[in-house]
């Protein structure tokens, strides 16, 4: 039995996440496109993810994906510091995100998780 988590994050703009609620996939962005996967980050990867590739910017959302509906898609790989990061070799379809919301950060600054209800 595999430690890895169920569930994983994407980080997606404003425009990017429209994109998931109007056509039901999310093809990836830029940087997906180019690396042949879409990127995705565990919880305890997330707010170093944020930092790093989202600095200064706004209109970001959090979408929660569910792994296991993604099936054989999802390779987990190393990557920043040798840490495995879960990667999809496909769409992301809207079917998969279990719930997101607008980025928000707690007082100590992590990236707070969606949650549903």
């Amino acid at each position: 039995m595999s430690d890895l988590p169920l569930t994983a994050y994407k980080v997606l703009t404003g425009p990017q996440m429209a994109e998931l609620e109007e056509t039901g996939a999310f093809k990836g962005a830029p940087v997906d496109l180019a690396d042949g996967y879409i990127h995705l980050s565990t919880a305890a990867q997330l707010t170093e993810t944020v930092d790093k590739h989202f600095a200064g910017q706004s209109d970001l959302h959090v979408v929660a994906v569910d792994l296991e509906a993604l099936g054989d898609a999802v390779k987990w790989e190393p990557s920043r510091g040798g840490q495995l990061f879960p990667h999809i070799y496909g769409d992301l379809p809207l079917s998969a995100a279990v719930v997101y919301s607008p980025l928000h950060r707690d007082e100590d600054g992590a990236i707070r998780l969606p949650v549903a209800g």
